[in-house]
């Protein structure tokens, strides 16, 4: 996946004219704190709440502030985990998208990204997950995927942890079966060391809730 797939033409940029008041009601709009400043098709920046939140005048315009702008953005063509870093690593709320002239395209929300992150992960799909430490020298999942595969069942998602100053490994497994005892004590009778279980079961003891909290959280 490439970051203009997930851009969104819902929400407008900035102009340098634009005053304090319309960019803080538009970000209130769409619940941002970031948003970027074009002129035709040329981006300027972005602009965040915090620096629009210190003009003493909210009719001003924004050309007239002495604003520091972030100069971040991404490329059209650059896989989308770099988009995710870039959230990540300046706690963002948009990344604008340019093509290779650098004329402004679009913009990635956190939301866009959430639900690109959502269907990734088939976190909407029903099934059960797994989370299995394991040594890093035994990492194949192909042998997962075949003791899955065993029960009549499939992987419809994965991914990896590590941890610092540890040769241990978390992988999570989506699996798209909610009665999953079955593979679970298979993965035991392999040596695996399975360390959590949730499905969707009568017998959930909370987590879905848990994680649907923190999603909402997430969908800021």
């Amino acid at each position: 996946m490439l970051a203009g797939k997930l851009i969104s033409n819902i929400i407008p940029p900035l102009r340098t004219s634009d005053t304090v008041r319309k960019a803080l009601e538009r970000m209130n709009e769409f619940k941002l704190y970031h948003l970027p400043i074009v002129n035709e098709t040329q981006y300027l920046g972005l602009v965040s709440e915090e620096e629009l939140m210190e003009a003493r005048d909210m009719e001003i315009a924004i050309g007239a502030l002495p604003v520091k702008l972030l100069n971040t953005f991404t490329f059209e063509n650059v896989h989308i985990y770099e988009v995710i870093r870039l959230f990540s690593e300046l706690q963002l709320s948009v990344v604008p998208v340019l093509d290779q002239q650098k004329n402004y395209l679009g913009l990635i929300s956190i939301n866009n990204l959430l639900n690109f992150t959502a269907n990734l992960y088939s976190v909407n799909e029903p099934g059960g997950i797994i989370i299995l430490s394991i040594s890093n020298r035994n990492n194949s999942l192909a042998h997962m995927a075949q003791i899955v595969e065993a029960d009549n069942a499939q992987i419809l998602s994965s991914y990896i942890s590590s941890f610092p100053d540890s040769t241990r490994l978390e992988v999570t497994l989506k699996i798209n079966k909610t009665e999953i005892s079955a593979i679970v004590a298979a993965f035991e009778r392999y040596d695996y060391e399975v360390k959590a279980v949730f499905n969707n079961s009568s017998h959930d003891d909370g987590s879905m809730d848990r994680f649907d909290s923190f999603m909402n959280y997430l969908n800021v």
